[in-house]
């Protein structure tokens, strides 16, 4: 039995039998950030400012976990959508506790129009980091695309008090789906 151990151990890759670490703690740049982007004057302004939040939420928690997102992003931007799936499952399974691999993985649930996927995810990435701005609003957005429209303005309203400058809040505006006052509309992602 001994013998089999050493046997067993040497068939799995060493990073299939690590584990992930604690994601790197951002939280207080990461609130100045939002503090800034709250108070910046326009949208070209708190448009860096937003990207530089990216930097952070995409900081994963060790080399192996950074690969897996990284080729998993790209598989998205190349349409590779069930590739990405597969890295973003890949990465969620190896860091459970990293909000992005969840967030990553709902944006390519949302782009397939899988709504209630994308919700999961998203509910998940926001309980791991609860600021987390785009997570929000992809809240947001996912609700809107299952047409529960209240829960969307809520979430619509929480992503837009961290930062009143997302390309989102058109939807919140006057006239918009999601603006309080909104009568049902159509919805048409």
């Amino acid at each position: 039995m001994r013998c089999l151990v050493p046997v067993f151990l040497a068939a799995f890759p060493a990073a299939a039998m690590a584990q992930c670490p604690r994601a790197p703690d951002h939280s207080a740049a990461l609130s100045e950030l939002l503090a800034a982007v709250q108070a910046a004057p326009s949208e070209a302004e708190a448009l860096p400012i937003f990207n530089q939040m990216w930097t952070y939420w995409a900081d994963a928690p060790d080399i192996h976990a950074q690969e897996i997102l990284d080729r998993g992003m790209a598989r998205r931007e190349a349409y590779d959508f069930l590739g990405a799936l597969a890295d973003f499952d890949r990465l969620v399974n190896y860091c459970p506790k990293y909000a992005e691999g969840y967030n990553q993985r709902a944006f390519v649930h949302f782009l397939r129009r899988d709504y209630r996927s994308a919700l999961r995810d998203l509910d998940q990435a926001i309980s791991l980091s609860p600021h987390h701005v785009a997570a929000l609003s992809g809240r947001a957005l996912s609700l809107y695309g299952l047409a529960r429209l209240d829960e969307a303005r809520a979430a619509l309203a929480q992503a837009l008090t961290l930062n009143p400058w997302l390309p989102e809040r058109g939807l919140a505006a006057p006239g918009g789906p999601l603006a309080p006052d909104a009568s049902e509309p159509d919805i048409d992602l």
